[in-house]
């Protein structure tokens, strides 16, 4: 084991300052959110859709694992849940940064 060492000065991590020589232009980080938004909102839709379709089977009498149709149920719940949670806190902060006084 290594003795600790006093610390002097600043130390940045080698990952920091590799960030803050890469430039990315605001396009192509609005892009970037962009991409994850709709996947994000893509998964999002595609739980439910499996859960509805799941849901639909099972009153057909076409599943019987009445445990398989709850747990996607519950995963789209939740993905759902989480999803409006966000969508709050993005307002939030929108709300916030628009309040600023500049």
């Amino acid at each position: 084991m290594e003795p600790l060492t006093k610390i002097s000065t600043l130390q940045t991590p080698n990952v920091l300052s590799a960030q803050n020589t890469l430039s990315v232009t605001p396009g192509e980080a609005q892009n970037k959110f962009s991409t994850s938004l709709k996947n994000a909102i893509e998964t999002l839709n595609s739980a439910q859709i499996e859960s509805d379709r799941k849901t639909e089977a099972l009153a057909k009498g076409e599943i019987t694992d009445l445990h398989d149709v709850m747990i996607t149920s519950q995963k789209a719940s939740i993905t759902l849940q989480t999803a409006i949670e966000v969508q709050r806190k993005v307002i939030d902060a929108y709300t916030e940064v628009m309040r600023m006084q500049v």
